[in-house]
Order: structure tokens, then C-alpha cells, then sequence
């Protein structure tokens, strides 16, 4: 349950999106997000996750498109999909064409998304607390430490890699649940899915099953 809450946020965010839900922040919505550290974006997102779907929660379960909606809404601006979805593909990534790409990136952040959409659906505050930042903020790559507080007490750490785009905005590309990152877990399963079906009969069947198609691959990798 708790990599569903976390990848839900993550992709994606969620990656990164993980429905783990942040504590509630001071208000850096109004920052322009090209001057918004990875920090702040984190914070922002969870204002509006909490926004959209506190007291929301019946209508929503009932409205998937709408839940995709608020998703889609509060990650996308910052999520490097493409970036994060060649390193997904690893060494596969320079074999596919560039419209290869650019189907499994949308392909796979919607399979994805619908995959943990309902995370989202258990989102209160106060269970994840944003870890301070200590250091300088490096000019390029920086991570996001986040707690997750679970109904028993206990403490699981789920972190945001962020990168800077070449416009100057902070994006996050990755989340790493217990020291387990949702690129690494996924690029391995991935890489066996096309090497037993090819890269373009993988994202066909992104496009087209979805959800079941990661649920196919998931199953194969641990049968291997």
C-alpha cells in the first residue's frame, strides 16, 4: 500500500508522481516556477492536491477521469516525463526512434497514472513530513526528502529527484521509496518486456491495455 501511495504521488510526479501526502505549507503557489526551488514545488503540489481532493473524496471515486484530471494538473508542470521515461528505456532508448519515444513517455505516464490514481483518494495531511533542506542547492540535480508517518507510527523515507531543465525549471524525474528507485525498478522490467517483444509491441500495448500491461510485466519479471 505505501508504494502505491508514493508512486501515485510521484509520477508519475508520479512520478513520480504517490498519494503520500505532504504537510501543509506556507504559500510558495505564488512563486513563478522557474524561481521555485524543489522544495517549494513539492510544497505547492501538496497545497493543491489538497485543494482539489479533500472532501472530494465520494465524488471522485466515482469520477476516474476527473481524478486523472487533478492529477494531471498538479504534477505535469512539474514532471520531466520525457527525460524520465529515457531513462526508463535505458540502453533501449537510443534503439527507438524519437516518436518511439514520445509514445512510450505518454504511454507510460498514463498507464502509470491510472495504475495509482486511487492513492490519491486517501490523501489527508499531516502524514508526510517535508524534510529541510540542509546544503547549497546544486546548479543542476537536487533531492527532496520526504517522511511518510503510517497508521502504525512508523517512518518510511520517500524521496524526489529533481533535475533543471534547460529553461532553468526544477522537474522531478524520479522517486526512491526506502532506498528502491521507481526509474531502476521500472527500466528493469521494461528492458525484459522488450526483449522478448520489441520495443514498438511494448508501447502498443501501453496505449492499449495499460494498467494490465504493467500488471503483465510485473508478473513475468518475477517469474523470471
Amino acid at each position: 500500500m505505501l508504494r502505491r501511495l508514493a508512486l501515485a504521488t510521484a509520477i508519475a510526479l508520479g512520478t513520480v508522481v504517490a498519494a503520500p501526502v505532504f504537510a501543509q505549507a506556507s504559500a510558495p503557489a505564488a512563486t513563478p516556477a522557474a524561481q521555485q526551488t524543489p522544495v517549494q514545488i513539492v510544497q505547492s503540489i501538496a497545497d493543491q492536491l489538497g485543494t482539489e481532493i479533500e472532501g472530494h473524496t465520494a465524488e471522485l471515486k466515482h469520477n476516474q477521469k476527473k481524478l486523472i484530471a487533478i492529477i494531471d494538473k498538479a504534477f505535469l508542470p512539474h514532471f520531466d516525463i520525457g527525460y524520465a521515461s529515457i531513462l526508463v528505456l535505458g540502453r533501449y532508448a537510443r534503439e527507438a526512434t524519437p516518436a518511439q519515444r514520445a509514445r512510450f513517455a505518454k504511454a507510460f505516464y498514463n498507464s502509470i497514472t491510472d495504475r495509482y490514481a486511487d492513492g490519491l483518494l486517501n490523501y489527508t495531511r499531516g502524514r508526510v513530513k517535508v524534510l529541510p533542506f540542509n546544503g547549497a542547492l546544486n546548479d543542476q540535480r537536487s533531492v527532496v526528502r520526504t517522511q511518510v508517518v503510517l497508521s502504525d507510527g512508523k517512518l518510511i523515507s520517500v524521496d524526489y529527484a529533481f533535475r533543471k531543465t534547460h529553461d532553468g525549471q526544477w522537474k522531478a524525474y524520479d522517486v526512491i521509496i526506502e532506498g528502491i528507485s521507481y526509474i531502476t525498478n521500472y527500466r528493469a522490467q521494461v528492458g525484459e518486456e522488450i526483449r522478448k517483444v520489441g520495443i514498438e509491441q511494448l508501447i502498443k500495448n501501453l496505449e492499449t491495455q495499460g494498467d494490465k500491461a504493467l500488471k503483465t510485466m510485473e508478473k513475468d519479471s518475477k517469474g523470471a
